[in-house]
């Protein structure tokens, strides 16, 4: 389709449609190279210093503002009752942190699990607990507004959970630490299985608030 420029030369016309998922692409691209960047940095600065918690909200913030940018994402699951939805998103929640509670007792025996994991909570100790909870929460829902909802609609076509569940965990991967990349790995294909099943984030992110709830705050030490 062409339109008349002031000289009366056909100019192109832009396809809405074709325009949607480059947008969705270059957004996407652009925020997972600063949300990596970002990750890797919160994790490395000292525990309980006002760095991590300025660094922490920034990686909220980017999420959130990229998954925006990229185009509309679905709040409310498609064709299921929203209530159902969000109590058994909580207990499949429930249900993972009881898997990785006695994962972590397992742990305790392998050295290197341990080690990461004592390095996680480390960080999570480090300042008063409602704060940390707030940055969990906050970026708990950022992951999954950009992960489970722009990065998955950038990836329809190209098998969804496999793609964002690889991003998630080579994101995850550049702090370094073991337990976190176990951990994506693990909750990121569940999320993305939720985000998928039901057509929207309100799955993924119950899920995902509720999991890290447990984690923080009941988690032995």
């Amino acid at each position: 389709m062409r339109r008349p420029d002031a000289l009366g030369v056909g100019l192109p016309v832009p396809s809405p449609v074709a325009s949607g998922p480059r947008r969705r692409t270059v957004a996407a691209a652009v925020t997972l190279v600063m949300g990596t960047v970002l990750l890797a940095a919160t994790l490395r600065v000292p525990r309980g210093s006002s760095a991590f918690i300025l660094l922490g909200f920034a990686l909220a913030a980017v999420w959130i503002v990229g998954a925006l940018v990229s185009g509309p994402i679905p709040l409310r699951p498609v064709a299921q009752s929203t209530a159902r939805v969000t109590v058994a998103a909580g207990a499949l929640g429930a249900a993972a942190f009881a898997a990785f509670l006695l994962a972590s007792v397992v742990g305790d025996h392998l050295p290197v699990i341990s080690g990461a994991l004592d390095t996680v909570l480390a960080k999570a100790d480090a300042g008063p607990v409602a704060l940390v909870l707030g940055i969990a929460l906050v970026n708990a829902v950022a992951e999954e507004l950009f992960f489970r909802g722009a990065l998955h609609a950038a990836f329809e076509r190209h098998r969804p959970v496999l793609s964002t569940t690889a991003c998630y965990v080579t994101v995850t991967a550049t702090t370094g630490n073991l337990a976190l990349v176990v951990a994506a790995a693990v909750m990121g294909s569940l999320f993305s299985v939720e985000r998928l099943s039901t057509g929207s984030v309100l799955a993924s992110v119950v899920t995902h608030c509720t999991w890290t709830t447990l984690m923080l705050l009941a988690l032995p030490r």
